[in-house]
């Protein structure tokens, strides 16, 4: 029997950050956590999309996207879908945390991005928001 996987959304409307953020989460964010895949996304349709049909368990978001950054996204999605997954934010100064939290963000990771503290953010909100099988080894 599989154990069931966890979907992440990861935006940004450029490709090498969302590679830089995939990359640094990475496939297993902590031991007691199940493996996870990811969707990708370049534009605010397409994480409108993923978030109305229930695809993603956990979004991160670029602080810096464009045309609108993932914090404004981050403050519309929670104000407007009723079971809103949990949101990371990735922002590129430490001094924008703020602007997170006006975001209502779950969580922070700051480029550049640290692996370890990116994987324990990531896998910090799963384990307090998602449901999910706790992996026994």
């Amino acid at each position: 029997m599989s154990t069931p996987t966890t979907k992440i959304l990861v935006f940004s409307h450029r490709p090498e950050v969302r590679e830089t953020i995939i990359t640094a989460v990475g496939r297993r964010p902590a031991p007691d956590l199940g493996k996870v895949d990811y969707i990708e996304a370049g534009t605010i349709a397409e994480v409108l999309y993923e978030v109305d049909n229930g695809n993603a368990d956990l979004l991160i978001l670029d602080g810096e996207a464009q045309p609108t950054g993932g914090m404004g996204l981050s403050r519309q999605l929670k104000n407007e879908i009723t079971e809103c997954p949990p949101i990371v934010v990735a922002v590129r100064r430490r001094d924008d945390r703020w602007l997170a939290t006006w975001s209502q963000a779950d969580a922070v990771i700051v480029h550049p991005l640290d692996p370890l503290a990116a994987a324990e953010t990531v896998a910090e909100v799963l384990r307090t928001t998602v449901s999910l099988p706790v992996v026994r080894g």
